[in-house]
């Protein structure tokens, strides 16, 4: 029987193991080298798939400030041209006046805001691509995502926030310069104002509003109200902008801020007002003034 071998109580045999020096110890700074290497090629890859799929979204929001019960049936009286681009990071909105006078596919001649309307009378529900597409072929843009505000909802929404707050740099609506704090009904009444301005004081009161609405939906201390706040938008938006451009759409205005909007409207210096044969006062654009702002907004 060999040496290193023996029998135990029941006969058994065991075999004694001979002892060996346990193996050295790896170093220290491989094991954090390799802690620190998979999150760094998880940032790498991540800051990949952002710089591929961040390009530029333009979405064309329709606000109708009036429209008939259970019905989208029209004028978006509201029009902004709005383009996130994640990589600079860049949000710019181009508010378009309503009377603005364009070619409307398959109509003809009219105020740009007609187009919805006369699509959700033929065909309910394809008002918004109609919009797109008088946007597309006038203004030269690719816009193919919608978002449409039923104006009516602020006030709820509002009021279930407390308020919204709103800065004025000059007397607008009644209100003096400085800050002030407004309910849902006065909110909306502050928008929807034509007494004493035009539309192009409209489109800039609206983007004032729109800022501060953000700004209040982006402060944490109101994130709690989410699961009232969520059903209400959802009453009073309807979009076609996929999920999945969602969350890079949500990191643009967070790197943004309110305050970094590049808020823009097409001003009294771009358009020629005139009167139509049945006596309409519409705007003419000017298209040599509007174009240099679209490329500044719309082009990488």
């Amino acid at each position: 029987m060999p040496s290193n071998t023996s029998y135990n109580e029941k006969t058994q045999p065991t075999r004694t193991v001979s002892w060996a020096p346990p193996p050295p110890k790896r170093p220290r700074w491989k094991f954090c080298l390799g802690a620190l290497l998979i999150p760094a090629l998880l940032a790498i890859c991540l800051g990949g798939v952002f710089f591929l799929v961040g390009g530029r979204t333009n979405i064309l929001i329709l606000g109708l400030d009036s429209r008939e019960p259970d019905s989208d049936l029209g004028r978006s009286d509201t029009m902004i041209l709005t383009t996130f681009f994640p990589r600079k990071p860049y949000l710019g909105m181009l508010s378009i006046p309503r009377d603005l006078w364009v070619n409307v596919p398959d109509y003809g001649e009219d105020r740009i805001n007609s187009a919805h309307f006369y699509a959700e009378a033929e065909t309910p529900g394809s008002g918004p691509e109609a919009a797109m597409q008088t946007v597309r072929q006038n203004f030269g843009m690719d816009v193919d995502n919608y978002l449409r505000v039923r104006f009516d909802g602020f006030l709820d929404l509002v009021d279930l926030l407390g308020g919204v707050e709103i800065e004025l740099a000059q007397p607008m609506s009644g209100y003096p310069a400085g800050t002030h704090q407004l309910n849902g009904e006065q909110a909306l009444a502050f928008v929807r104002d034509r007494a004493g301005s035009d539309d192009f004081f409209r489109m800039q009161r609206a983007q004032i509003f729109i800022k501060a609405l953000w700004k209040e939906l982006l402060d944490p201390a109101i994130w709690q109200q989410l699961p009232e706040i969520l059903p209400l938008v959802m009453e009073m938006v309807d979009t076609n902008v996929p999920v999945t451009k969602w969350p890079l759409m949500a990191i643009t205005l967070l790197r943004v801020g309110p305050e970094g909007i590049d808020a823009r409207v097409i001003t009294r210096e771009m358009v020629h007002p005139f009167s139509t044969e049945g006596g309409a006062q519409v705007l003419r654009p000017n298209w040599e003034a509007i174009n240099p702002v679209l490329f500044e907004m719309f082009h990488e």
